[in-house]
């Protein structure tokens, strides 16, 4: 089955039978991975923008120590589910390697990729049915998720390697990091700027999703939870 069917090449009436496309795992991964964004996302905020003082005893209220600890243990987590993302791609079945791997040596992604951007300025009149994901959400997510996603990771580690001392294993894999960016503060920089990439890229993702869920007549947040893509007229 090719990765998209336009209307125009359905016979008349019909329309496609659905189709599984994301294994348990991944769709696990995929909601379990949104609440870690949030936490870390706001977590972060408040670590670089500390909330005003609270009135009282400051080691029982401990709030920049819990905020602190959220934010650590989330993105350990993070960094965990990103390796078990990619073992993922080869041990379930269905479109999960389209994250990571684009089909850029194939005319039909480019024709797919010019039409989507169409379709998103909705200008063409008839949207496509895509199997996997639409050729410019798959280039969004790889530019956007995956990539700012390995920067956080490993510039989040580098940060904590400085805390952790140069005895530790986060240090031995990650103090290199600091010395590419010249500096600590350039080091933090990079590290909210990929969040805030990622921050802006989840809120379009979701607005794409409930659109096309609408308008191109293909499920697709419920794909999410059930695996399986299903088709209407």
């Amino acid at each position: 089955m090719k990765d998209y069917i336009p209307y125009h090449q359905l016979p008349e009436g019909n329309i496609p039978e659905p189709v599984t496309i994301y294994g348990p795992g991944v769709r696990l991964w995929h909601w379990v991975n949104a609440l870690l964004v949030v936490v870390l996302g706001v977590t972060g905020y408040f670590i670089g923008v500390p909330p005003p003082s609270a009135l009282g005893d400051t080691s029982s209220l401990y709030i920049m120590g819990w905020i602190r600890f959220l934010h650590l243990a989330a993105g350990y987590l993070f960094a965990l589910l990103a390796v078990a993302r990619l073992w993922l791609t080869f041990v379930e079945k269905g479109i999960s390697h389209q994250l990571f791997l684009p089909a850029i040596w194939r005319a039909e992604w480019y024709r797919g990729f010019v039409r989507q951007v169409q379709w998103n300025f909705l200008l063409p009149v008839q949207p496509a049915r895509y199997v996997g994901l639409n050729p410019l959400g798959n280039i969004a997510m790889l530019l956007c998720y995956v990539l700012p996603g390995f920067v956080i990771i490993v510039t989040g580690f580098a940060m904590y390697a400085e805390v952790t001392g140069h005895d530790s294993w986060q240090y031995m894999l990650f103090g290199w990091v600091t010395s590419i960016f010249g500096n600590t503060m350039d080091l933090h920089i990079v590290h909210r700027l990929a969040m805030w990439l990622m921050v802006g890229f989840a809120l379009v993702h979701i607005y794409i999703a409930v659109r096309e869920d609408v308008l191109s007549r293909q499920t697709m947040i419920s794909s999410m939870l059930s695996g399986e893509r299903q088709y209407r007229r």
